[in-house]
């Protein structure tokens, strides 16, 4: 068995095809149980954000893992894998583990360094398991990466900025309008995205409206920023009262039409600063801003697709906010946490393979002595005690040193070698399949797994 990671994000995709791609909580769970009753697939975890959605799972075969998980990512894209192929990025293994580690500790993100994906992949884990799709390979790989995330957080400065989507979207309002301090801020969506708009937005002294298809959601969340609600029926007055509308909701379809902007914006002409900016920011995947409000005269738009865009020649934001030195000390965490999982899991890999060699030496052992019995039939119980305790010290001996060092050496790269070493000198077990460990998706299906090794180059 082995760990897989399919999936696509921010760092192969345009934003307008994340949107194919996009995840409510029942087709997520959907997906959890496709993926788990295909041929290849024993465990899963999907993570679904609007950054990314990717599927970790425990397969058998690196190929039909691949082709199971990939049909499943097509059907909900309403694509054919061929034509995701050029955007779909494959892991395995130690490089599955590390890349996990990395999205956990919010490396991988749009915004380096932000804290929200280690909350959305504890509520994938944490559905994963509420459906049965994780078993004793995966438990151990999530637990230990929202372990990791943790470690980056507090044991680097990767956050010391507080940077999100949020954050750096709110951060392009200003630059259009200046500060938010004691300005209209209507907020549409009262999920955990909406949420973090808000407060991030009181905290910049700005005075949210809430706005939400649930009342009682969007009270809740107005209150704990002493701010108002609003209905969504009451849409255009309010945009039309806004100066930046912040949107994130988990609708599937379009939220916030051309025209409804066009008529609060129309509205304004009557207000005493008729020609204000309005500043919207659309945060949804898929988007619940129509794309035609950007060209609504007054309106600026900040969304997912800008916020891409703004990447450096490194890949990072080009405003990102982290240091160096501090990105340096997460990945070396993350490189260290990742040697020790491998070792667990090559030593885990092991145990079988020392418990059939002396499984199978205790069968030799029980056999000849009961072929002593049957040909030295007035033997002494006491010599025949003392025989059977010697012969097993022997075999016990003999054991001891291989079975020691594979457990050692199973901890280094390539260790799992020894224990087909020991399953074919011994007799005991099926060779493993060779597998790459990192490719893209058209790669991976073309590739030999017979002529790539475990941890090296795809």
């Amino acid at each position: 068995m082995s760990l897989l990671a399919v999936g696509v994000s921010h760092q192969t995709a345009p934003v307008a095809l994340l949107e194919q791609f996009a995840m409510g909580a029942d087709d997520t769970v959907k997906a959890l149980h496709e993926l788990v009753g295909s041929d290849h697939v024993s465990e899963a975890i999907v993570l679904a954000t609007c950054n990314r959605v990717e599927v970790f799972a425990e397969v058998d075969r690196f190929h039909g893992g691949v082709t199971d998980v990939s049909r499943v990512l097509a059907r909900q894209a309403g694509a054919t894998v061929e034509e995701l192929s050029p955007y779909v990025t494959v892991h395995y293994e130690d490089q599955a583990v590390a890349h996990l580690f990395t999205v956990a500790a919010g490396l991988d993100s749009m915004v380096v360094g932000e804290t929200q994906v280690l909350g959305q992949l504890r509520n994938a884990y944490a559905l994963a398991r509420e459906h049965g799709t994780v078993g004793r390979a995966m438990h151990p790989v999530a637990q230990r990466a929202l372990r990791v995330g943790k470690r980056v957080h507090s044991e680097t400065g990767i956050d010391k900025a507080g940077a999100s989507l949020v954050s750096v979207s709110l951060d392009r309002a200003e630059e259009r309008i200046g500060s938010l301090e004691g300005r209209p801020v209507l907020v549409v969506g009262a999920g955990s995205m909406g949420a973090l708009a808000a407060t991030t937005l009181a905290r910049r002294g700005a005075a949210v409206t809430v706005s939400s298809r649930t009342p009682a959601h969007a009270q809740r969340l107005a209150t704990s920023v002493e701010g108002r609600v609003a209905d969504l029926a009451d849409l255009p007055a309010e945009i039309a009262a806004a100066d930046v509308l912040v949107t994130c909701t988990g609708a599937r379809g379009i939220v916030i039409g051309t025209e409804v902007v066009a008529r609060a914006m129309r509205a304004r002409m009557g207000a005493a600063r008729p020609d204000r900016p309005l500043v919207v920011i659309d945060l949804a995947l898929p988007r619940d801003v129509d794309p035609g409000v950007a060209a609504v005269p007054g309106v600026h738009v900040v969304d997912l697709a800008l916020l891409q865009g703004e990447r450096g020649a490194d890949g990072h934001p080009s405003t990102s906010p982290v240091a160096a030195d501090d990105v340096a000390a997460a990945h070396a965490l993350i490189e260290a946490e990742t040697a020790l999982l491998r070792a667990e899991r090559q030593a885990a890999a092991v145990a079988p393979t020392v418990s059939a060699l002396r499984s199978q030496a205790a069968e030799v052992v029980d056999a000849e002595l009961l072929r002593l019995s049957t040909r030295v039939p007035d033997l002494d119980a006491r010599a025949r005690a003392e025989v059977a305790r010697t012969v097993r010290r022997v075999v016990d001996k003999l054991l001891h040193e291989p079975t020691v060092r594979v457990k050692e050496l199973a901890s280094a790269p390539g260790g799992v070698d020894y224990a087909d070493a020991l399953r074919a000198l011994f007799g005991l077990g099926i060779d493993a399949e060779v597998l790459p460990a990192r490719t893209n998706l058209a790669e991976a299906v073309a590739v030999d797994p017979d002529e790539l090794r475990p941890g090296g180059p795809a």
